[in-house]
C-alpha cells in the first residue's frame, strides 16, 4: 500500500475526527461595544445565523503571519505529497483551513506557533536555513525525528515538537480530505441507489426456500423501482 492510500485509511478510520468546528469565542473585552462591519457570508455550506456570524468573525481575524503560512504550506505538502492525478494540500486550501482552525480552537495556537518556531530554529542550527527553504531531504530528516511518537507515552507528556507534528498532521489530513480536491481523491460519491435483485439463489437453497413468482415479479422488477409499494389492510402487498 502506498503512502497516500495509507493516509486515506487513517483518515477514514477517524484519526482526525476530533477536529470539528466547535465555536469557541474569545473572552469579552473592553471594546465589545464597538461593532465591526463583517463581509457577507458566501460559503456554499449551510449554517445557523449564529454560526455564520462566528465564521465571519474568525475569517476577519489573522493569526499566522505570511512566513508562518508559507511554512505551513511547505510542511503540509511534505505530510501529504501531491499525486499524479490530484492537487496538493495547498491546492485544497489546507493552509487557510489551518489558519481558520487555529482561531476556532485557540488552545492549539501555542503548540502550532511554537512548533513552527522550533522547525526554523532546528533547521537554522543544523543547516543554516529556515525550514521552508531547506532542501527537502533535510526537511524530511527533521520531520522523521518527530513523526513517530512513542505510543506508550501520553500525548500531553510528549515533547512540544512531537505534539506539534501530530496536530499539524491531523489538521492537514482533515483539511485536505474535507475539501473538493480531497473528496475527489477519495472517490467519494455520496449516497447512491443500488439495484437489489433478491436474495442470492445459493442462499435461498441453503435455507430451503424460494421466491413465489407473483411476489418476485412485484418486488424485484427493476422497471418498477420508482413505484411506491402499497399494502392492503391485512398486510398483503398490492403493488
Amino acid at each position: 500500500m502506498d503512502r497516500r492510500k495509507s493516509i486515506k485509511s487513517i483518515v477514514l478510520g477517524g484519526a482526525a475526527a476530533g477536529l470539528a468546528v466547535h465555536g469557541c469565542k474569545p473572552e469579552a473585552g473592553a471594546n465589545d461595544e464597538q461593532t465591526v462591519a463583517l463581509p457577507e457570508y458566501n460559503h456554499k455550506y449551510g449554517r445557523t445565523p449564529k454560526e455564520k456570524e462566528l465564521i465571519l468573525e474568525l475569517e476577519a481575524e489573522q493569526f499566522f503571519n505570511g512566513h508562518e503560512l508559507e511554512t505551513i504550506a511547505v510542511l503540509s505538502g511534505l505530510i501529504l505529497p501531491v499525486s499524479a492525478t490530484f492537487g496538493s494540500a495547498t491546492d485544497a486550501g489546507v493552509p487557510d483551513f489551518i489558519e481558520f482552525m487555529a482561531k476556532d480552537i485557540p488552545e492549539t495556537q501555542t503548540t502550532l506557533r511554537g512548533g513552527l518556531m522550533w522547525l526554523d530554529h532546528k533547521c537554522n542550527t543544523e543547516f543554516g536555513t529556515e525550514f521552508k527553504s531547506t532542501a527537502e531531504r533535510q526537511q524530511k530528516q527533521i520531520l522523521d525525528a518527530i513523526a513517530y511518537p512513542d505510543i506508550n507515552v501520553p500525548e500531553a507528556e510528549r515533547p512540544l515538537a512531537i505534539q506539534f507534528f501530530s496536530v499539524m498532521r491531523n489538521l492537514t489530513l482533515t483539511g485536505y480530505y474535507t475539501s473538493e480536491v480531497g473528496i475527489a481523491d477519495l472517490g467519494y460519491k455520496g449516497n447512491t441507489p443500488n439495484v437489489w435483485d433478491g436474495v442470492p439463489e445459493d442462499v435461498l437453497k441453503q435455507h430451503g426456500v424460494a421466491y413465489e413468482k407473483e411476489w418476485l415479479a412485484k418486488c424485484v422488477d427493476q422497471s418498477k423501482r420508482g413505484v411506491m409499494a402499497e399494502w392492503d389492510d391485512t398486510g398483503n402487498l398490492l403493488t
